[in-house]
């Protein structure tokens, strides 16, 4: 079986197969083998382009050597053929299938690992493209479609993630062009032409991967990427932003928009000031567009986070951030309110005065009606912007705009709403504001009350017209050929009209 696993391995050509009589004898006593194209084997499924992954050709060594049996100069040789091994992919859904060679494969990526963490030479071409074609026979693959997304925005502890069986294999991989990729034998400037941007959208693309193992080892290598590779920055920054805005305008289906934002937060703590004029974009058209989605609790934390790192740094875009959150406020979700009410005390607290100044109306008639909530939860998170004494402050110096508008969304609360608790909050924010301005609240108070009865006396007289309505349409005799005009809504000035009329 061992047998037939390496008869796979691409010969040396007659020419170069002189004085290759070499025995192995701590393997097996196999012959030494040698490979003169990165070629895949011909049982392996094809996962990438030749175009991507051209022909190279590699010195041949038997794979199957330790690497502290060859001279230091063989050494990259070895790492090469040992790469072509392990290209070779199994089937990992019968566990009884191979187990010999699977072995193999799994001890030789283990070789892999501690060779390109002890500190090799500098990294050959040869190497390198070795390396990532390794990695994109193993790693890029396409997934099977999610039918079931979580549409609820809440993440459901009885929903189990899915586990990729080939797991034992592909996290040694990861591991394996992880330490590659940080490893100081490997020279940005040579390996661009190999971690291409083709590679790095293959490799984007397996954030859609199901297993939370997978996605947690992709965030680290991208970022670590993104770190050493700066030429290829504005392109990882573009191609997260094209998944971003394909969830957002087209599918609302990907598994890795959390993994992705908490690589775009650590990102955005970098930036220079003056932010450039494409970040302010993204964060436009991309991360406050991600609100708007059923699933926004699976990744509102990172997103919270990445819109906060932009406030720091450049506050003026709060009053950008908080237009856009009300622009998508979610009407009729009241657990999406609560996050959004969340992340609108985080902002408010590192706003500027100036910057709330300009959105104070607007926010606070929404909050107005989030106090007016029948969902208790939604009205109590409101009611807790009093307890940050930087809101109360900017609510302190702007009270004769603000308490006009909130006013009447507190008088209805403490007289009318169902909970207790709500009720209790909302006479405490009564009080902060009667303690703020005693004047004011009298002042509003009598407004208030005079709108009621103007409100009360409208009402009055509406029912009275329908009365009259009523009365006069049951003093008419309704014949066959009587046609009855039926209005959704009649006002007392219309009624008024057609009584004078008639």
């Amino acid at each position: 079986m061992l047998k037939q696993f390496l008869s796979k391995l691409p010969r040396k050509s007659k020419s170069d197969s002189a004085g290759s009589g070499q025995s192995l004898s701590s393997h097996g006593g196999l012959q030494r083998t040698s490979g003169n194209a990165l070629s895949s084997w011909p049982t392996a499924p094809k996962r990438t382009s030749s175009a991507v992954f051209p022909s190279s050709v590699v010195a041949g060594i038997e794979p199957l050597l330790a690497f502290k049996d060859v001279p230091t100069t063989e050494r990259l040789n070895l790492f090469i053929s040992k790469l072509s091994l392990c290209c070779v992919v199994f089937d990992f859904t019968d566990p009884n299938k191979s187990t010999t060679e699977k072995d193999v494969k799994r001890l030789t990526l283990l070789e892999l690992v501690e060779f390109v963490d002890s500190g090799p030479p500098r990294f050959t071409e040869p190497a390198i493209l070795a390396m990532c074609r390794m990695c994109a026979n193993n790693l890029f693959r396409a997934f099977p479609p999610n039918y079931s997304p979580n549409a609820s925005g809440v993440e459901n502890d009885d929903d189990e993630p899915m586990f990729d069986p080939a797991w034992s294999h592909l996290q040694i991989v990861y591991d394996l062009f992880l330490k590659f990729v940080v490893s100081p034998s490997l020279e940005a400037k040579v390996a661009k032409k190999y971690i291409s941007h083709s590679f790095i959208l293959r490799l984007l693309d397996l954030f859609d991967s199901e297993d939370p193992r997978e996605k947690e080892c992709l965030k680290t290598i991208v970022h670590r990427i993104y770190g050493k590779f700066m030429v290829h920055r504005p392109f990882i920054r573009k191609s997260m932003g094209n998944i971003f805005y394909r969830f957002i305008f087209e599918t609302e289906r990907h598994n890795g928009i959390a993994e992705l934002l908490e690589i775009f937060g650590s990102v955005i703590s970098g930036f220079a000031l003056p932010l450039k004029e494409e970040h302010k974009i993204f964060l436009c058209r991309a991360l406050i567009p991600l609100h708007k989605a059923k699933s926004l609790g699976v990744y509102f934390q990172q997103l919270s986070y990445c819109v906060t790192q932009f406030i720091e740094k450049e506050p003026k875009l709060a009053s950008t951030v908080i237009r856009g959150l009300l622009k998508y406020w979610p009407i009729t979700n009241s657990q999406k309110e609560v996050m959004f009410l969340a992340e609108l005390e985080e902002i408010l607290e590192g706003i500027n005065m100036g910057e709330f100044q300009k959105v104070m109306v607007p926010l606070f008639w929404r909050i107005g009606r989030c106090i007016n909530s029948s969902h208790f939860q939604v009205a109590e998170r409101a009611l807790f912007f009093w307890n940050n004494d930087q809101i109360v402050n900017l609510i302190a110096h702007n009270r004769h705009v603000i308490l006009p508008i909130l006013f009447p969304a507190l008088e209805r609360n403490a007289q009318t709403h169902w909970n207790h608790s709500v009720v209790n909050s909302t006479l405490n924010v009564r009080n902060i504001f009667s303690e703020m301005d005693d004047m004011l609240f009298v002042a509003c108070h009598a407004h208030f009350k005079e709108e009621e009865a103007t409100l009360s006396l409208e009402a009055q007289k509406q029912k009275e017209t329908w009365e009259r309505l009523e009365h006069a349409a049951s003093l008419q005799p309704v014949t066959e050929n009587t046609a009855v005009l039926v209005t959704p809504l009649v006002t007392p000035l219309t009624t008024k009209r057609q009584f004078s009329l008639s």
